[in-house]
């Protein structure tokens, strides 16, 4: 049968149309049509940031603006300090939901936590309210006025929902999480990453066959980010005695108890801060909340045996750090390291890296890191963390603390 040659003007419909459509793109930048003047003047002064906001879902719905976040104000190069910067209020306006989870969980407690410790004072003004040291993974938390108008920085939400483009998408991803959880005492990606989860999750893609951070802590996009033992890996009270004595030793080490064992003003911030759990109820509430994450892929038996045995590592690493504690504790008894003005003779474990002794040096360490990485690398599924960079070098730090406290004590005994 003869084949007829196609018409032209069908052969070109299909280029025509992808021609069309590629106008309607470039459009609105080639003719300002459609564009508020935001828009139109930060084509030029910043275009990163209009194709950021363009590409993102706020700045395609058409129902989103520069005005909506900072203000109409601003409107020329002259008045710049009119623009304002959004808030977690500003997202709260049309993420209501999200932002309410977000307040209740340990993210927005960020900046309280940090702001609590004893040596935040001293530390250089970029550091912390520049957010070019603990600040910058801290700002995550809701900061007061005073540190807004110090540091030009926006809504805590930005942290996980980069700006201007505010990808959902990318905020799903495990790497979102990376900036601030790794590192010297919570290195969760490197943990997560080098496990047999991580490894599934770094082969296959995001398959669903292998959780990722926001699998576990995120479920279901529950902003509500908080874990069972919090950040100090305590829950009171506890009915394990023999463990419930290593915590006292260890509470006292964070002068949370003075060292006659009663409460101070600290346990007020542990509170604020949410980096533990006081109740038995709050403590089961978050562990049974992972467990129904875990039993979606594996049996209930197995997960409860699995977190059960992460709870156990915490037990061994507090056995090891109340040991230590107490050595370096018999030391300001003694009198051989003399508190600083004001502060009870006992060593604080929560002024890191401004202690003012060797002892004291190995001590923090031991605990921040160390610790740390003992119990985290449990329960992120990593045994080498567990071993060689947790309970191995535990047991390295006490025989360093041993000896060194006994040299102390030997050069005090001359004087």
């Amino acid at each position: 049968m003869q084949k007829h040659p196609t018409p032209l003007s069908l052969r070109l419909a299909p280029l025509a149309g992808i021609c069309l459509a590629a106008l309607l793109l470039v459009l609105p930048s080639v003719t300002g049509a459609a564009e508020s003047a935001c828009i139109q003047c930060h084509r030029k002064v910043t275009p990163g940031i209009v194709k950021d906001f363009l590409s993102g879902a706020m700045g395609q719905s058409g129902e989103v603006d520069c005005s909506s976040c900072h203000g109409s104000a601003h409107q020329s190069a002259d008045d710049v300090a009119k623009a304002k910067l959004p808030t977690e209020k500003t997202c709260q306006q049309c993420h209501a939901e999200q932002h309410d989870q977000y307040m209740a969980g340990k993210h927005s407690k960020g900046w309280i936590a940090m702001s609590a410790m004893p040596t935040n004072a001293i530390q250089p003004h970029a550091y912390i309210q520049g957010l070019k040291g603990c600040g910058g993974c801290h700002k995550v938390g809701v900061r007061d006025e005073k540190v807004r108008a110090d540091s030009p920085y926006g809504s805590p939400c930005d942290s996980c929902h980069t700006r201007h483009k505010f990808s959902k998408a990318e905020a799903q991803r495990p790497e979102a999480c990376r900036t601030c959880h790794m590192g010297f005492d919570h290195p969760q990606w490197e943990m997560w990453s080098s496990s047999k989860h991580g490894v599934i999750y770094l082969t296959e893609g995001d398959t669903g066959r292998a959780p990722k951070c926001q699998t576990c802590h995120m479920e279901d996009g529950n902003h509500n980010v908080k874990t069972a033992w919090g950040f100090l890996a305590l829950r009171l009270p506890e009915d394990d005695k023999e463990w419930m004595g290593y915590r006292a030793t260890i509470l006292k080490g964070l002068q949370v108890l003075d060292p006659e064992g009663k409460p101070t003003g600290r346990l007020e911030v542990v509170k604020a801060g949410d980096v533990a759990r006081l109740t038995k109820e709050a403590w089961q509430a978050e562990r049974d909340r992972m467990i129904a994450v875990c039993t979606k892929c594996h049996s209930r038996k197995y997960a409860e045996t699995s977190l059960h045995n992460a709870d156990m590592m915490i037990k061994e690493a507090d056995k090891l750090m109340a040991e230590a504690i107490e050595i370096v504790a018999d030391l300001y008894k003694r009198g051989i390291i003399e508190p600083q003005e004001g502060k009870p003779a006992y060593p604080d474990l929560l002024t890191f890296y401004d202690t003012m002794t060797p002892i004291e040096q190995t001590l923090y360490v031991m605990f921040l890191e160390h610790r740390m990485r003992a119990f985290q690398g449990a329960f992120h599924m990593n045994p080498d963390y567990v071993t060689w960079y947790g309970l191995a070098e535990m047991k390295k730090d006490l025989v360093e603390i041993k000896a060194e406290a006994e040299r102390m004590i030997r050069e005090s005994a001359r004087h």
